[in-house]
């Protein structure tokens, strides 16, 4: 008699027991989508708000003047595959593996860098399955000067659109960038080998 009574509390008759398989059946569709949302961040692509002032003034244009912040869309669909210089990347941070860094892509495998402070070397050729990477705010970057060539094993995507803020949206045209690092370009088969 009393199981009777418990089981009769999930009756679906009853209030209770609408709600509560409401509930179940909602719960069942969120769940079943999180391993969706998981792969598609993951392999495809994802939004990403972009933080400090490493990339200003062509990312975080308003950095001065308020705290507002980029948001890009980072495609994650082969993100080392026909990487080109001045595409920008994200990447985990060599120095802190937890936080995830945007910084553009300036030399490829075999090409030789002309470094600034604080790299100790006056030039570095980039080694194979490794690119040189650089903030466009050269005084407030931790980039390869400060770590050296970054591995391509590392990239996690590369940027290709800002959605926020409005005024600033759109493609990312990388193709129009001119650096301010020399570079001169080699080729893939003459980068020392580092493995």
């Amino acid at each position: 008699m009393s199981s009777n009574r418990m089981l009769s509390f999930f009756n679906r008759n009853t209030t209770w027991g609408k709600s509560f398989h409401d509930f179940n059946y909602r719960l069942f569709i969120f769940m079943t989508w999180v391993p969706a949302v998981i792969f598609f961040n993951g392999n495809v692509g994802e939004l990403t708000r972009i933080n400090g002032p490493s990339m200003y003034p062509y990312l975080n244009t308003s950095y001065n003047e308020d705290l507002k912040k980029d948001l890009c869309w980072v495609s994650k669909w082969n993100p080392t595959r026909n990487l080109e210089r001045g595409m920008l990347v994200s990447f985990q941070s060599p120095n802190n593996p937890e936080k995830l860094a945007i910084k553009r892509v300036i030399a490829l495998e075999g090409d030789v860098v002309y470094t600034r402070a604080p790299c100790p070397l006056p030039t570095v050729q980039v080694p194979i399955n490794h690119v040189w990477v650089e903030g466009d705010n050269r005084d407030k970057s931790l980039d390869s000067n400060s770590y050296g060539p970054l591995p391509m094993s590392l990239i996690q995507g590369k940027l290709t659109y800002v959605l926020w803020p409005w005024k600033s949206s759109g493609p990312i045209h990388w193709r129009q960038f001119k650096g301010r690092t020399r570079v001169i370009a080699g080729r893939r088969q003459d980068a020392p080998n580092w493995d």
